[in-house]
């Protein structure tokens, strides 16, 4: 079970949280600033922060900044009231994964949230063997015997998604949730046009291809 730590400074917003998360499957730990956070993570495995920006003590960019600074890979979802571009950019450049402005709707939030996770679990993977293709995330290359191919960031991405999960069937949505962000305004009829790219690439590999799954989605399988 994913455990998410919730750092909020208004106890009413807080507590929300944490129950729809806990609803949703997952510990969640409340925490009142960036401070108590950071005590937190010393004592506690956590999968996922949830922040606030405006706390007493150390605020959200502190906290996110400290994290990076560390090293840590940590997802980071980060939640203010502010709206600007200024306010948004200042959350990235910190080292946030991702940005909801007040009100939240509690909903899109676990979608997010389990957007987040299934990214960080491919980051974390790191390479994928099928037969004898290899797939790298450090370098988005696939491997096959001396033959190396380097593909760009997205057609990697949604490649190796699929290949981390064999005979599993992912939805266009799905998929474009994923890799291209929730937020994103690109035609889901890109995922097609990137599936057939990779089909042109590998349609002579021995040891998978990537099927349709008419009026769902995608899948790979490994070839017999």
């Amino acid at each position: 079970m994913f455990k998410i730590l919730v750092a909020e400074d208004d106890s009413e917003l807080r507590q929300l949280f944490c129950r729809v998360l806990t609803r949703s499957g997952f510990t969640a730990l409340g925490v009142c600033d960036g401070q108590e956070a950071l005590e937190t993570m010393e004592r506690e495995y956590i999968d996922l922060i949830v922040s606030d920006i405006m706390m007493p003590r150390v605020d959200g960019y502190a906290l996110i900044r400290s994290l990076r600074e560390a090293g840590s890979t940590l997802p980071v979802l980060m939640i203010t009231a502010k709206d600007g571009f200024q306010d948004m950019q200042s959350g990235f450049l910190a080292g946030a994964d991702d940005y909801m402005v007040k009100p939240v709707n509690v909903n899109e939030l676990v979608l997010r949230i389990h957007a987040l996770l299934r990214r960080a679990q491919m980051v974390s993977d790191r390479r994928q063997t099928i037969g004898s293709t290899s797939f790298a995330m450090d370098s988005f290359s696939v491997e096959h015997g001396t033959q190396q191919t380097v593909l760009p960031q997205k057609e990697f991405l949604l490649l190796y998604k699929l290949i981390s999960s064999p005979n599993h069937i992912f939805t266009r949505q799905q998929l474009m949730d994923d890799i291209w962000g929730i937020d994103t305004h690109t035609d889901p009829r890109t995922v097609d046009v990137h599936i057939n790219r990779l089909r042109d690439r590998f349609r002579e590999n021995p040891d998978f291809e990537i099927m349709t799954v008419r009026g769902i989605g995608y899948k790979a399988v490994k070839k017999l």
